[in-house]
């Protein structure tokens, strides 16, 4: 299966910048939308409206994507999402602005807690649709992929290497010429879960190198930093010497750290990414319905990718209209469906989830229904 780094996201532009209508499913509404095989027909729909969503910018390719696809499907329904981050789409969630987020950092004890009023009275969920690997990306001329350890990577971005022929990163890249350039790390200016992922991987793998706790919001003072995925992309493309964290659907032309899992450098790819889901388990103290993974950052598995986001959609268990609980139902089951992992796949070089957690997390999409 070979990488696409956003070229299928790329190809949707024209599409997409026109006004997108998405949504549907024959499973959530359950309606005949079968269409005569080789008729090129469109499925038939009645769903129609609005449904609005916000949050993970990570997502954005994949969410455009899937807004794409149920194009084809359900044309009278307008999908909209709004890349303001994860902590930005959490915020609108809870405060009903929208009516369901992503978000690359399941909502904490708190948030669930704000669900209940939020949901009337039935709470939330958080379904995991979207991995990808975080890609450190850097713009250093003259050299486009380096090896770093998790703990090299922590001392980077903690100020501790600050040029790139520190003895450290000479170590691991023994044939690669380095300069004595400065290295300017660049972070997430905004609150990110694609940060917490990454700072959550410098904790647990980087063997104490990194001494803060995971964390949305960039815990070191200073330093320049970008808001949004895009806004870091650009300000590591817009020096040479930089260094930064992103979706690595977002990388784009930049440099490529490949990191160490075990004795392997493992560079960023949609089959890492799978192979390190496998080797997660499951958040067990979440309500049932609601599914977290708790990816292992120290995996040695042989192909692991351990520097992933696990992406979440979260919506209501209960809406208070049945027009809310049919669009919500059908925009969600698409995104998990084998169809809508294809194209997210095509559009963002994101890991299909397993079968397995495939009908895990369509049951928790059944179980939405109308508030009582």
């Amino acid at each position: 299966m070979k990488l696409n780094r956003g070229t299928g996201a790329l190809a949707l532009a024209g599409v997409l910048a026109l006004s997108l209508a998405a949504c549907g499913s024959d499973n959530a509404t359950g309606e005949d939308t079968t269409s005569t095989s080789g008729s090129g027909d469109a499925p038939a729909s009645s769903l129609s409206g609005e449904l609005n969503g916000s949050g993970a910018s990570s997502q954005e390719s994949a969410m455009e994507a899937w807004r794409a696809g149920f194009q084809s499907q359900n044309p009278d329904v307008t999908v909209s999402y709004d890349p303001v981050g994860s902590g930005g789409g959490r915020t609108a969630f809870l405060d009903g602005s929208v009516q369901f987020a992503g978000t690359d950092s399941a909502l904490t004890d708190e948030e669930l807690t704000q669900a209940q009023d939020r949901c009337f009275g039935a709470g939330a969920v958080d379904l995991p649709v979207y991995v990808s690997p975080i890609a450190v990306v850097f713009n250093l001329e003259g050299v486009d992929s380096l090896n770093m350890s998790a703990a090299t990577i922590a001392n980077v971005f903690n100020g501790t290497i600050t040029t790139w022929n520190d003895p450290a990163i000479v170590a691991e890249n023994p044939d690669a010429d380095l300069p004595d350039t400065a290295i300017t790390p660049v972070h997430r200016s905004d609150e990110s879960g694609t940060t917490k992922n990454f700072t959550d991987y410098l904790a647990k793998a980087s063997g104490g190198a990194w001494a803060d706790e995971a964390s949305g919001d960039w815990p070191i003072d200073g330093g320049e930093s970008g808001a949004q995925t895009s806004g870091l992309i650009q300000a590591v493309q817009g020096g040479n010497g930089t260094i930064g964290y992103a979706d690595f659907s977002k990388a784009g032309d930049l440099g490529l750290v490949s990191i160490q899992v075990g004795d392997e450098w493992a560079a960023p790819s949609e089959e890492g990414a799978a192979a390190a889901l496998d080797a997660s388990p499951r958040d067990d103290a979440r309500a049932e319905g609601d599914i977290v993974i708790d990816i292992d950052r120290e995996t040695t598995e042989s192909g692991a990718y351990p520097m992933i986001l696990v992406s979440y959609l979260v919506a209501c268990q209960s809406y208070d209209s049945q027009e809310d609980v049919d669009k919500v139902q059908a925009f969600l089951t698409y995104v998990a469906s084998a169809e809508g992992q294809s194209a997210s796949e095509s559009a963002a070089g994101s890991a299909p989830i397993s079968d397995a957690l495939r009908t895990d997390v369509q049951a928790s999409i059944d179980a939405i229904e109308l508030a009582s």
